[in-house]
């Protein structure tokens, strides 16, 4: 590995660092402004948007399949997958993508924030998630990280939807 490799990961760590940051920061702010309730669902919906305007570009052709998207998702892993450790089962019909640490729950945590709050944060983040996949045209169930879970970070599973009229082709997301 060389040092120009290890700095950049470092460099990458450190932007899903200040990601957490906002995130925090910003939900807390809103929190102030409009009340707990109104807050997460004002950020959660940006996260959503946010989520298929890159769900546009990520899955444009491709086959709204649960594998084919999932492939594609993970194919775009920062650092080849290293800084989103995670495990895949798969089904006939769905995979599930099982994150075993992500670096906004470990960046949430160094700041000591305390395990309600972290699973808070972790489910708002998940929105963007939501948004990303449903917006692929594939069904989307996502179980958020919290303290009676356990079991690292987000468990995801997409699920290829029934063909409609009884078409057996899958779509592609245009």
């Amino acid at each position: 590995m060389t040092e120009e490799t290890e700095t950049l990961r470092r460099e990458l760590a450190s932007a899903f660092a200040n990601r957490a940051d906002l995130y925090r920061l910003l939900l807390r702010a809103l929190e102030g402004e409009m009340g707990r309730e109104r807050a997460e669902a004002t950020l959660v919906g940006v996260l959503e948007e946010r989520g298929r305007e890159v769900a546009a570009g990520l899955f444009a052709g491709i086959p709204a399949d649960a594998h084919a998207v999932a492939e594609r998702f993970l194919s775009v892993s920062p650092d080849g997958g290293r800084l989103y450790p995670h495990e895949v089962e798969r089904s006939a019909s769905s995979c599930t993508i099982r994150v075993s640490s992500c670096p906004l729950k470990n960046a949430w945590s160094a700041e000591g924030l305390d395990d309600g709050r972290i699973a808070d944060l972790c489910r708002v983040a998940g929105a963007f998630d939501k948004g990303l996949f449903e917006a692929a045209g594939v069904d989307f169930a996502n179980q958020t990280w919290t303290k009676e879970r356990g079991g690292g970070c987000c468990w995801i599973t997409l699920t290829t939807r029934p063909p409609a009229g009884g078409d057996t082709r899958s779509g592609t997301v245009t």
